[in-house]
């Protein structure tokens, strides 16, 4: 379903959300006070805007209210994020989704009633560690304080030809394999229990940390 979205703010992060929110044919108006930035939208997005975006009455001028998800992507402004996500939320904007720069920021953005924060670099140098210390860890998508997300290749010939239930997979674990990636081309999502599992499959399992590093331990 096509969905409007507005993002503000065109930097490294927001310009990646309206790019791919662009590629996925979703209605997107592009804002930054920066013509430049602005410029490398005009001819991909819906609507692409230099304005001042802590200005209330431009936001208005936008119909800002109107748009199903806003991402307030600025940059080192601390100040104008909380600014715009105030002004967005008074608005009635359905859903906003804003940029953190530190654990303080997103604090005051939860308050003030983001629906959702993200820390693009906090989570960026998360994953990135796991890689660096681990030989089997593809990637680590962190779902919450608890919970992650984690591609593991297989290269323990203790699961080589043997299906998930000989695995026993879950009681060991204690994990779920949402897909098998196999190869570059080959994925099963949501492998049935008598899936066979072969050398340097990728698995990709959902469940608590501790869960997920002790698997990538069990592989090595």
């Amino acid at each position: 379903m096509r969905k409007s979205f507005a993002v503000i703010g065109l930097g490294r992060f927001g310009g990646s959300v309206c790019r791919t929110l662009i590629e996925s044919d979703q209605e997107v108006l592009a804002i930054d006070s920066s013509e430049d930035q602005v410029n490398e939208f005009m001819n991909i997005a819906t609507h692409a805007v230099v304005a001042n975006a802590q200005d209330e009455a431009t936001l208005r001028s936008l119909g800002l209210r109107n748009f199903d998800h806003v991402i307030i992507a600025i940059g080192e402004d601390i100040q104008a994020s909380i600014l715009v996500t105030l002004m967005a939320k008074e608005m009635g904007v359905p859903r906003i989704t804003a940029k953190a720069q530190n654990e303080y920021h997103a604090r005051v953005l939860d308050k003030i009633g983001a629906d959702y924060v993200v820390h693009p670099e906090r989570d960026m140098g998360i994953r990135v560690g796991h890689k660096l210390t681990s030989n089997n860890m593809l990637d680590f998508i962190e779902l919450s304080e608890d919970y992650s997300l984690a591609e593991v290749m297989v290269t323990n010939k203790r699961f080589f030809d043997k299906t998930i239930e000989e695995i026993n997979f879950r009681q060991n674990y204690n994990l779920t394999i949402v897909a098998v990636r196999r190869g570059k081309k080959d994925l099963i999502v949501s492998p049935p229990a008598d899936q066979i599992i072969l050398k340097n499959d990728v698995l990709l399992v959902v469940g608590d940390n501790k869960a997920v590093d002790y698997l990538d331990d069990k592989m090595d």
